[in-house]
């Protein structure tokens, strides 16, 4: 079908029902939630000191999940309890990332306690509507008991169109619950508030005009489950050229093959290729941390079609990329956060059939 599709729907675990979300757009797979037993990225906790690492300028905390690491610990000492937030998926045998920098994130709205002031996305250019975004935070947050800490509001794209009420009980409702957070700071390790499952992530962050299925099957009477199987595999076509994405354990590598097509902008043809599409398949891999592109032969010229490319496409995914540069030996290398689970850990085959 044409246009956006979310499907909620649940994939089978060994332990149970698994619960998952999946956004096609034009019959292709855009992006894929799927629950863990992780600790989620948003939940926030009060957690306790534990030791400082000498050498990394961080700290271990003590939370109800396990072992905590965070950078920020100017002030900090042993013993004492702080309000932190998951910010990705720990790696195997490393502890939960978390942050000071607390948000209260939702499909409208985004409360900072640690940012006065409100702003607007960007993306919304109408400065009627700007204009009617601020009457209504000034109305709904301005007067708040966490405004006045010094907490600030970001209305995000979606409320472009959005319901005026939807805005305003969505400020609310984040506003009330940072409050709660913030009041709660001092204790034993306790979790405070739950980070968002894939359902409602797609409600959060899946804004776009969609059509939504919630049926039970939904995944497999759209060929979801087929098109997370070929995510297992390496090979990705992409046009009439291939990309083999294969992760190892000290990073993921990219290996470009430009197939029949023996011309001279060959190369740089099947570069474009992987580098627009390359976002989707790191995104719906779950896949992060140093990336390492091994792109096709083409002339140096044609380096900066290239990263302006790979540029505007990671400028649409949601997960902080950097683009590091090119190697002595020309790969292009990128350092991507963690911000999902791989997929290898989330799904067995037996969950697919």
């Amino acid at each position: 079908m044409k246009g956006h599709l979310i499907l909620l729907d649940h994939l089978n675990g060994p332990e149970g029902a698994v619960e998952a979300a999946a956004l096609l757009r034009d019959g292709k797979l855009e992006d894929l939630q799927i629950d863990s037993t992780a600790p989620r990225p948003g939940t926030v906790y009060r957690a306790k000191a534990d030791r400082p690492v000498k050498g990394q300028g961080g700290m271990f905390l003590n939370t109800p999940d396990g072992s905590a690491f965070l950078r920020q610990i100017k002030g900090l000492a042993p013993g004492d309890p702080l309000l932190v937030q998951v910010t990705g998926f720990a790696e195997p045998g490393k502890a939960i990332p978390v942050t000071t920098r607390l948000l209260f994130k939702s499909r409208y709205a985004i409360v900072t306690p640690d940012a006065p002031g409100t702003n607007i996305s960007r993306q919304i250019k109408d400065d009627d509507t700007r204009d009617d975004l601020l009457q209504i935070a000034h109305d709904v947050f301005a007067n708040h008991p966490v405004a006045e800490k010094g907490a600030g509001l970001i209305l995000r794209s979606s409320c472009d169109g959005a319901d005026e009420d939807a805005i305003a009980e969505d400020i609310a409702a984040m506003a009330d619950l940072a409050e709660a957070v913030l009041n709660d700071a001092v204790g034993e390790p306790e979790k405070l508030t739950e980070g968002d499952g894939p359902h409602a992530l797609a409600w959060r962050d899946w804004a776009m005009e969609a059509q939504i299925e919630t049926e039970a099957g939904s995944f497999e009477n759209h060929g979801v489950l087929e098109k997370i199987e070929a995510l297992f595999r390496p090979e990705v076509a992409i046009g009439g050229a291939t990309m083999f994405v294969e992760p190892t354990r000290a990073f993921t590598a990219v290996d470009v093959n430009t197939g029949a097509d023996t011309s001279l902008s060959a190369g740089l043809k099947a570069n474009l290729a992987m580098a627009r599409d390359l976002p989707r398949q790191l995104r719906l891999r779950g896949l992060g941390g140093v990336v390492i592109l091994d792109v096709a032969p083409m002339p140096k010229k044609d380096r900066p079609a290239f990263e302006g490319a790979l540029r505007a496409a990671l400028r649409t995914d949601d997960t902080d990329t950097v683009m590091a540069g090119w190697t002595p030996l020309g790969n292009y290398e990128l350092q991507r956060k963690r911000a999902r689970l791989p997929l290898s850990e989330l799904v067995t085959p037996e969950m697919l059939e």
